[in-house]
């Protein structure tokens, strides 16, 4: 459907390349980690950068929106078009932390290209993939003679995101109408494989909460009075064990109520991809696979939600014994959430379900942090199939296939306030090491996303009308 030349955008990208690659590198050398005060001039200043170049890409707006954290960049292209659809875009320009004593090979601020790869902090996660927009931009537009895009194109590229976007859906919400899109497309994602291109279609969100229990006043001797008083220790014991059935289905009553279930379809082609069990679980560092009865491991990571224990606390902890009841005990719990629940429902059904199993004398207390919801864009959906497409031509003619997230993150916020389909555009690849030391991106395949941007305009702009 896109009216972009492939070989014109071709043409365009390689005698651009060595400049966009230049200028990337320079941006990778602001170290913005956002997690860390020390670098808040440094987050500040990434923001700066990028807004100036998305004005020298060509955007006629481009502004630093503040937040009570670290900056966001808004940019914003309208097509002249009364007719075309708006597009917004979303990335992040913050950071992990890095230093060299962590592991790296270099400075993870000095990028490296070498052996058609580029070695930096950033450079997959996520300057890497937000950059890829400003040379698409411009090769869909000297491809088609265009002189501003096809799609209303706006992006929103927040300095928060590796900090946990604590002030993100603030920001949407505030700026609702300026955001206002008919589809919103992440850049802050991968594919399955150098060799398998894929489009993920969704992710999980996700609940977590705190519990605390408590029973005798202080530590007590367990002759004296074990057996005769509530353990708080037995209880989160007792609560843990209650989570799941035989099965491993999670047992809280209408914990799964609004879900839809995975389609006949929609399981083939999660069973398309080459997926290796055993070179999975050695990444995973485990020895071996558990979970929901009747779902494949990919069907469980992906599409089935979850209750996880990440903590348990409580009495005696140090070398010997100690034969006390201990006072109070403590339990971190996290839920995955698909497309169907309800943040909110879901932490009301875990309180109910908690205090119905908390026995007389032991006082609990739960919190609840802040929640993320899912998103899912139906496979079917146009939006998603222009980026099938317009990947598809940047791969030349190869298969696209079908991956969802089993993480959480703020796309969902962009989906739940704008009311617009997301969509996942990434050439990220698990090899390029987020978050990990010597983090790198392949060029070829940073270069197939500006491709696939570059027919991505004018393939949404026909799909979206």
């Amino acid at each position: 459907m896109s009216d972009t030349p492939d070989s014109a955008v071709r043409t365009y990208i390689e005698q651009h390349r060595a400049a966009f690659l230049d200028d990337l590198a320079d941006w990778l050398r602001i170290p913005s980690v956002s997690a860390q005060p020390d670098h808040a001039a440094d987050v500040r200043r990434s923001a700066d950068w990028l807004a100036g170049k998305l004005k020298e890409t060509g955007f006629p707006v481009s502004e630093v929106w503040p937040t009570p954290g670290a900056p966001a960049v808004f940019a914003e292209w309208p097509s002249g078009d009364a007719d075309a659809p708006t597009v917004l875009v979303y990335g992040h320009h913050d950071v992990q932390p890095a230093a060299r004593e962590d592991g790296w090979h270099t400075d993870p601020f000095e990028p490296l290209i070498a052996d058609g790869r580029m070695y930096g902090r950033g450079a997959a996660d996520d300057k890497g993939q937000v950059f890829f927009h400003t040379l698409g931009v411009r090769a869909h537009l000297a491809a088609t003679g265009r002189t501003a895009p096809a799609v209303n194109l706006k992006l929103l590229i927040e300095g928060e995101e590796e900090s946990g976007s604590p002030n993100f859906r603030a920001l949407v919400e505030a700026n609702a109408d300026r955001l206002a899109s008919d589809a919103v497309i992440v850049s802050d994602t991968g594919m399955w494989s150098e060799t398998t291109p894929t489009v993920c279609t969704g992710m999980r969100g996700l609940v977590d909460c705190e519990i605390d229990l408590y029973g005798p006043d202080q530590d007590i001797h367990s002759g004296s009075f074990g057996g005769a008083v509530p353990n708080p220790a037995t209880v989160a014991a007792r609560l843990v064990a209650a989570l799941h059935d035989a099965d491993e289905q999670v047992t809280i009553p209408g914990f799964y109520d609004g879900i839809a279930p995975l389609t006949g379809a929609e399981r083939e082609l999660l069973a398309e991809l080459p997926f290796d069990e055993a070179s999975w679980l050695k990444s995973a560092k485990s020895h071996g696979t558990l979970g929901e009865a009747g779902y494949t491991t990919l069907e469980r990571v992906w599409a089935r939600p979850t209750a996880e224990l990440n903590g348990i606390g409580g009495g005696y902890q140090g070398p010997g014994g100690k034969t006390i009841i201990p006072s109070s005990a403590q339990l971190k719990l996290t839920f995955r959430l698909v497309a169907g629940q309800d943040p909110d429902i879901i932490e009301k059904t875990v309180d109910a379900w908690v205090a119905d199993r908390v026995p007389a004398g032991i006082r609990h207390e739960i919190r609840f942090g802040a929640s993320t919801r899912p998103c899912l864009t139906p496979l079917d959906h146009p939006a998603l199939q222009s980026v099938v497409r317009a990947m598809s031509r940047a791969f030349d003619g190869q298969k696209i296939r079908f991956t969802r997230e089993g993480g959480s993150g703020p796309a969902a916020d962009l989906q739940d306030v704008l009311a617009a389909p997301v969509l996942f555009l990434g050439i990220s690849v698990p090899s390029d090491g987020w978050h990990a030391p010597n983090e790198k991106v392949e060029l070829d395949l940073l270069v197939k996303g500006v491709e696939t941007t570059a027919h991505l305009w004018g393939d949404l702009a026909q799909a979206l009308r």
